[in-house]
């Protein structure tokens, strides 16, 4: 059987529980390279989203939501310690 796809809606609606909170994303660059980093859901847009990373990063980071849909990044909240 085939498993239910999600659409980019449901994503959003995903996506905005996260708002203003503290994350873990994980972002599959390819070639088994995958980089997590923690940070803040900053901003939610139409087309994409924003966060801003805590620790050596500098500036802000910004996924589509394409990103999510093909699985290339992945977001769950976390407790900054």
């Amino acid at each position: 059987m085939i498993k239910q796809q999600k659409n980019i809606e449901q994503i959003k609606q995903e996506i905005k529980a996260f708002y203003l909170k503290d994350v873990m994303v994980s972002v599959n660059l390819g070639r088994n390279k995958i980089t997590t980093y923690k940070g803040k859901l900053t901003g939610i847009y139409p087309s994409l989203i924003t966060i801003s990373p805590y620790g050596g990063y500098v500036g802000k980071t910004n996924f589509s939501y394409a990103d999510f849909l093909c699985g290339l990044v992945k977001v769950e909240e976390t407790k900054i310690i």
